[in-house]
């Protein structure tokens, strides 16, 4: 078994998050180092390093779960379109960004892992997009 990842921990409350989807496959909660506002974190519940590695059933949890977050992400902030962008380097557990944006010029920015989060932002920005 490999050293928990940041997310596994998140999984197990170990860590704070700010949740917005969570089901018995996948969780689904904002990046707390945001390239925009609304940029969400979708990962399976088991640790797997890289997506394609996923079975087939949880890579699919993951896809389903990644359009309802995005819908519900272009529905509550109104944006006209929501990336997905499948990276797998900075954290050893399979996760999809999804991240609103109306510009092109959005999904050019990285984010700062330097930059302080702002908690209470992403907590309210949480509640709004929380499917209830």
């Amino acid at each position: 078994m490999p050293e928990p990842s940041i997310f596994t921990k998140i999984i197990a409350g170990e860590i704070p998050s700010h949740k917005i989807y969570e089901d018995d496959a996948t969780l689904a909660f904002l990046d707390i180092y945001a390239v925009i506002e609304g940029h969400t974190l979708v990962i399976p519940k088991k640790q797997v390093e890289f997506v394609w590695d996923l079975e087939d059933a949880e890579y699919q949890a993951l896809m389903v779960t990644s359009q309802k977050v995005a819908l519900r992400l272009r529905d509550v902030l109104g944006t006209k379109y929501v990336g997905e962008k499948i990276i797998g380097v900075d954290v050893p557990h399979a996760h999809v960004h999804l991240i609103p944006f109306n510009d092109a010029d959005a999904m050019k920015h990285a984010n700062s892992e330097n930059a302080e989060p702002d908690h209470a932002a992403l907590a309210t920005l949480a509640e709004k997009l929380y499917f209830k």
